[in-house]
């Protein structure tokens, strides 16, 4: 794809006339698009590379089984893709299009639609045609029960905050030709006396002359030759300065703030800072993470699995807290009462921060410290010190 056809398809869709594309304006929203789509691919790529992270678990009977179907989900959806390159593009069509369609082919296969025609039904399930894979187009029709179907909002973010960049934008054009023009350099040249009309000589010395004032004013160095009579006088000196090139920068940073909020993603992940970076991505993964994981987990369930499998206990979970990086060093205080509340053994620990499971039974077991005692025993010192000691459990030493 052309440049000039990237650019009309996100401006206009595509319905732009050679005229349209000649125009000022056209050359002036392309210029603020490059923005606008770096700020929406970053917000994407944050969104994608975390769920991207997630581990999707698979329960048999409600007790966790590394079946093919975990297989298919964690590392090979397709023999082109592994699971990271599928979801990230899964995540970048939801985001592009509002909606993401995925189809299981003959092999058992999991592939992202690129495009597709949907025929939409209020009491009948949606059927889908022309569903194309890279440069392969399913010949059959797709009925909703047999595909993966998913819509962000119902509203498209990309045209809402787009529209609102539009009327932002124009503060930011005005920003960059001032910075512009305060760069530029201005005078008065007096050409001397002339009597009579303007002759073919004049005009002759007057193309030479701007030529030698462009290279005056490009250059470094340079010395100005004037003939007799003529004079230069420098206007105003340039006035910019370090202050004016933040302030453009700053403008450009509105835009990624405003995709930002648009993603529920707090801006300074996008902006790439690192102040309170841990808050900020326990709000990514409340606000954004998580409901989209709900989002693809659900559909996951109500289709490859339905009713009456989910409630015999067979269905997937998209574990979120994978994503976020654990300290060894920052959580042991908090992995030493996990463990000695008796709440989680010692493998849970280990599987939870990312380790394999230690294959003995002993790490399989729940412990619990001494110090724990009943809240009826508490209250009643009176009773047998005994009935009181640690219960639910072994004890550790």
């Amino acid at each position: 794809m052309g440049i000039l056809t990237w650019i009309q398809d996100r401006l206009l869709n595509g319905n732009m006339t050679a005229t349209q594309t000649d125009s000022s304006e056209f050359w002036s929203l392309a210029s603020s698009l490059y923005v606008r789509e770096l700020a929406f691919q970053s917000c994407i790529n944050v969104v994608a590379k975390a769920i991207a992270k997630c581990e999707i678990k698979t329960y048999s009977n409600r007790i966790e089984k590394q079946s093919d179907e975990y297989y298919l989900w964690n590392v090979e959806p397709n023999q082109n893709q592994c699971s990271s390159v599928f979801f990230n593009k899964l995540v970048s069509k939801l985001y592009e299009d509002n909606e993401a369609l995925v189809v299981e082919s003959a092999t058992g296969e999991l592939l992202v639609a690129d495009s597709y025609q949907k025929v939409t039904y209020a009491l009948y399930g949606y059927l889908f045609s022309g569903v194309t894979v890279d440069d392969y187009t399913f010949l059959r029709t797709f009925q909703q029960k047999d595909v993966l179907f998913f819509t962000l909002n119902n509203k498209d973010v990309r045209k809402l905050v787009n529209g609102l960049h539009e009327s932002y934008g124009k503060l930011a054009e005005y920003a960059q030709k001032a910075y512009q023009k305060s760069r530029g350099q201005k005078g008065m040249f007096a050409a001397g006396k002339r009597i009579g009309g303007i002759t073919e000589n004049d005009k002759k010395a007057s193309e030479m002359l701007q030529a030698n004032f462009k290279t005056f004013f490009s250059a470094d160095s340079a010395v100005l030759p004037l003939s007799d009579g003529q004079t230069y006088t420098e206007l105003n000196q340039k006035t910019y300065n370090a202050d004016s090139t933040r302030d453009i920068r700053a403008q450009f940073d509105d835009v990624f703030v405003f995709y930002a909020r648009a993603f529920q993603i707090p801006p300074v992940l996008v902006l790439g800072e690192v102040a309170d970076t841990s808050k900020a991505i326990d709000t990514l993964l409340t606000f954004c993470i998580d409901p989209l994981a709900d989002l693809l987990q659900e559909e996951i369930n109500r289709k490859r699995y339905g009713r009456k499998e989910y409630q015999k206990g067979n269905y997937v979970v998209i574990d979120t807290k994978t994503i976020k990086h654990i300290d060894f060093f920052s959580v042991a205080a908090g992995i030493d009462k996990l463990i000695g509340s008796g709440g989680f053994c010692i493998n849970d620990i280990r599987k939870a921060v990312g380790e394999e499971p230690i294959d003995e039974p002993w790490a399989w077991e729940h412990w619990i410290t001494k110090n724990y005692e009943k809240a009826t025993d508490a209250m009643n010192p009176a009773a047998d010190p005994t009935a009181g000691g640690s219960s639910g459990g072994d004890q550790n030493a």
